[in-house]
């Protein structure tokens, strides 16, 4: 089973001629997240690192943004072993200092992860752990036996290092955007150390692929854009919740997050008028999130549309029939968990309709490589399609460039003192 999507409301007008759009997006040589997976040559590359390192009991994730967060989510959705995985993911020295203390470094695979090879925090943390390591008599010829690094291949500082060292590296490809590349090496590797079949990952995209392509205005990825904008455009949303009914699927939030506020916040649009537009996202869970943010989503500002990932079928389940007796186990002891998970799901939806919430109910078979696979690529593709309709470009992110700009000339002064 693929993608099944049930809109609270029908959306009215599905122009074709957005999806030739979309299919000029997708044909665009410096904007490839459509067709990346298909490169065999990167899938092969990142098993042969995987077969060398293999045995290393300890993965050691290193990056920002996208790239941890694609990691991150294929990681904990659908990690199938005793793997352990730690993801330096922030330059908080506290936080690295309990990530580092207790390694044993000879069972470790550290992967640094940077596109362009000179972003501030991982480099900041190369230079930790490569402190690390000699503090444990490591000599600097002997990193490559504990480092791998993900890069541009034409040009980064980090590919240098990797020549200079023997390092081996894989590709971060020129033409995918960090917040793009979950289905690159950046998500191979860490996925291959899970126990993830990565080959099962590119059959959902490509199935998803063709979902995206379908020549109908019962296009779901059509559909879905439509159903957005049409709410934009009647002043109804600006902020959307992704809350999969998943606590593995928690991080697929997280992702989702930066993917949408990235891409689609800006100040100007292509006409190069100041537009400050943008959905901003906001990450839920279910049915935790039923006890603290539903409140907010269901009586709060009327400004929200909820994306509800349902999981048909999970791999595991529970009867709730007890020794134990009372009101609300007496009302449970003819069901299983999965049941309690399905009927809060749609008593959420059934109460948002009657509040007038728009939501967009999205059934998976269950969680595995497919379907997730499919799910990355649908909301990539719903990005790109998305900055169409709205007028401003996805793929670029001047807002973030600013930052790191003044973050730089803010160390540039310390040097003063």
């Amino acid at each position: 089973m693929s993608l099944n999507f049930i809109f609270s409301g029908k959306p009215k007008n599905i122009d074709l001629k957005k999806l030739d759009s979309f299919k000029n997006i997708i044909k665009n040589p410096a904007t490839q997240f459509f067709h990346t997976f298909e490169r065999t040559d990167l899938i092969e590359s990142s098993k042969n690192i995987f077969n060398l390192f293999k045995e290393k009991k300890v993965f050691v994730h290193i990056g920002i943004g996208g790239s941890s967060l694609g990691p991150e989510m294929l990681v904990n959705a659908l990690k199938k072993n005793d793997q352990e995985f730690i993801f330096v993911n922030n330059i908080d020295p506290d936080e690295i200092h309990s990530q580092l203390k207790n390694l044993n470094i000879n069972e470790c695979l550290f992967y640094f992860v940077s596109k362009s090879g000179g972003t501030a925090e991982t480099m900041a943390a190369l230079a930790i752990i490569t402190n690390f390591l000699t503090d444990k008599n490591v000599a600097k010829a002997n990193l490559r036996n504990y480092f791998v690094f993900a890069t541009d291949p034409n040009k980064s500082e980090l590919l240098d290092m990797a020549r200079e060292l023997n390092i081996l590296h894989l590709e971060v490809p020129s033409d995918v955007g960090g917040r793009f590349c979950a289905l690159t090496p950046v998500g191979y590797l860490p996925a291959l150390f899970a126990g993830i079949n990565i080959d099962q990952l590119i059959i959902g995209a490509k199935s998803a692929q063709k979902l995206c392509l379908l020549e109908s205005k019962e296009n779901l990825l059509l559909k879905t854009a439509e159903f957005l904008y049409e709410l934009k455009q009647n002043n109804q949303i600006d902020q959307t919740v992704m809350m999969p009914y998943s606590s593995k699927l928690r991080s697929f939030s997280f992702w989702f997050a930066q993917l949408w506020a990235e891409s689609l916040g800006k100040k100007m649009n292509r006409l190069g008028e100041t537009v400050n537009i943008g959905f901003t996202p906001i990450v839920g869970y279910g049915a935790t999130d039923q006890h603290s943010q539903m409140q907010l989503f269901m009586e709060g500002p009327k400004n929200k549309c909820l994306f509800l990932i349902e999981v048909l079928n999970f791999d595991h389940d529970y009867l709730l029939s007890s020794v134990l007796t009372g009101k609300t186990q007496d009302k449970l002891s003819s069901f299983s968990l999965s049941q309690l998970m399905r009927a809060e799901l749609n008593g959420t939806i059934k109460a948002l309709a009657e509040n007038s919430r728009p939501t967009i109910h999205i059934q998976i078979e269950r969680n595995d490589e497919f379907h997730l696979g499919e799910l990355i690529v649908f909301f990539e593709s719903l990005t790109a399609l998305m900055g169409e309709y709205l007028m401003i470009d996805p793929f670029d992110q001047p807002g973030v460039e600013a930052g790191k700009i003044y973050a730089f000339h803010f160390l540039n002064q310390l040097k003063k003192f």
